[in-house]
């Protein structure tokens, strides 16, 4: 067994994408009061996309985006750069919820992730895209058959147990499905380059001006945003704060914050490269409930995370939970145990993160304020590509017209939302319980989880 203690010594408590020589300057905070025809609220994907694709629709629309911290700090530039063309969370998440439209989501995630790489090429975002695909591996022998696809599926190939090995050499890798669609990016440097073409393109952006409150201002129909450092009115406000407190105070119990934990390994040399093979440099996640995720990285270093989902008591969102030595341990023993041939290696990062998650699993829409306040949140881990399509929904839902999108059924309904404490705490902890002993017992889903199935609920990674 590798020495964890020796492969996780140095390793920097930090993001490794957020550590990036040519991350931007700090822009400058709120100064006073401002206006603007459309506020965006939150500096990460949702809010950047939003902003970007409303001045492409109208060059003249006045638009500021306020950030609390810095653009992309937070699961933006954090997560592992899996940018999914499913806005679903995968087509068993989004055929079991919606049956009837899932072939026009489908074909809509598909566009959505056509019109990301479009973006990224015509705003020349230096963020590493490349449609590397994913392969969703068996680590058990009961997982396999789940992954046999339609051979006719241009876009999905089952590889069995010698393709695989062949593709990327683990002991505990028996099968895989490898999907095409997926693309990689480097999460941090794309929020970075989104806010440089948005301001190209005339977007107002400050950091460090985090937004206490929202409503109406006094005496006309417009919005305004109260932050600690000044005024902004608008006449619209889109809010892409997802795991941070909504301003739409209504819509706090539909998401919760769980806490996804990740390792950095140091860039490997040659001799280990060719030890595990993995030419092709696809995505990487498993098939347990309680699944894991990796990826290589420009420099050959391979992003190790997943697996721990940790929800804590209360539901806050606080730097304290980001950090997790037990989780850190579990994931460098696990990767060990997925490339033995890698013992000696070290990382050179560790970090941890909140996801917002719902119960459906994927993000959900709404206004408030009369159609003048958009909201989009519970992208629940797939947020890369999803948070695009969220802000076209967004702009949509402002532009008061009926569209494709606001029909359909994923867009006007709701999850259910998550109970108050202790009962939240009690049933997502009785959750995690049941998929990992599930995964411990080829599979079989308790009691539990089989009410959650039938209550619509469920979910299986």
């Amino acid at each position: 067994m590798a020495d964890l203690d020796r492969a996780l010594r140095d390793a920097a408590p930090a993001p490794f994408w957020l550590e990036a020589p040519n991350r931007p300057d700090p822009r400058l905070p709120l100064d006073g009061a401002a206006t603007a025809d459309l506020a965006i609220v939150g500096g990460g994907y949702a809010g950047l996309w939003t902003a970007l694709l409303a001045k492409e629709r109208d060059p003249d629309r006045d638009i500021v985006l306020i950030e609390g911290d810095r653009i992309g700090w937070a699961a933006s530039g954090r997560n592992g750069g899996f940018c999914a063309a499913s806005i679903t969370h995968g087509e068993h998440n989004g055929r079991d919820r919606w049956p009837h439209e899932y072939e026009r989501l489908h074909q809509l995630g598909l566009q959505n992730l056509d019109e990301f790489e479009a973006a990224v090429a015509r705003y020349d975002i230096a963020c590493d895209f490349q449609r590397a695909g994913e392969l969703t591996v068996a680590t058990e022998a009961h997982q396999v058959d789940d992954l046999r696809v339609d051979p006719n599926d241009p876009n999905l190939s089952f590889l069995d147990r010698d393709q695989i090995q062949a593709e990327v050499h683990s002991p505990t890798y028996l099968a895989a499905c490898l999907d095409r669609t997926t693309a990689l990016v480097d999460p941090a440097a794309l929020t970075w380059g989104l806010a440089d073409a948005c301001e190209r393109l005339g977007v107002r952006i400050v950091e460090h001006t985090p937004v206490d409150d929202l409503r109406r201002s006094n005496g006309s129909a417009g919005l305004e945003l109260a932050t600690r450092r000044g005024t902004i009115r608008a006449r619209q406000v889109a809010l892409g704060t997802n795991v941070f407190p909504s301003l739409v105070r209504r819509t706090r119990p539909y998401t919760v914050p769980v806490y996804d934990y990740v390792l950095m390994t140091e860039p490997l040399t040659a001799e280990q490269l060719d030890a595990i093979g993995w030419r092709g440099r696809q995505g990487i996640g498993d098939s347990a409930n309680q699944f894991h995720y990796s990826r290589m990285t420009a420099d050959d270093r391979i992003l190790w995370g997943g697996y721990d989902a940790v929800y804590n008591f209360g539901g806050r969102v606080h730097e304290r939970h980001d950090h997790r030595d037990a989780t850190y341990r579990t994931l460098a023993r696990h990767f060990f145990e997925t490339f033995p041939q890698l013992e000696g290696l070290r990382f050179s990062h560790r970090w941890g993160g909140s996801i917002d998650t719902c119960s459906r699993f994927c993000a959900f829409f709404g206004t408030a304020y009369d159609g003048d306040v958009a909201y989009a949140a519970g992208f629940t881990g797939l947020g890369v590509g999803a948070t695009r399509f969220g802000a076209n929904v967004m702009l949509d839902l402002l532009s008061g017209e009926r569209t494709e999108r606001t029909e359909l059924e994923m867009v006007r309904t709701k999850p259910v939302p998550f109970p108050p404490e202790p009962l939240a705490w009690i049933g997502i902890t009785a959750t995690r319980w049941s998929l990992d002993r599930a995964d411990r017992n080829q599979g079989r889903r308790n009691v539990w989880l089989r009410t959650l199935d039938r209550l619509g609920l469920g979910f299986d990674s």
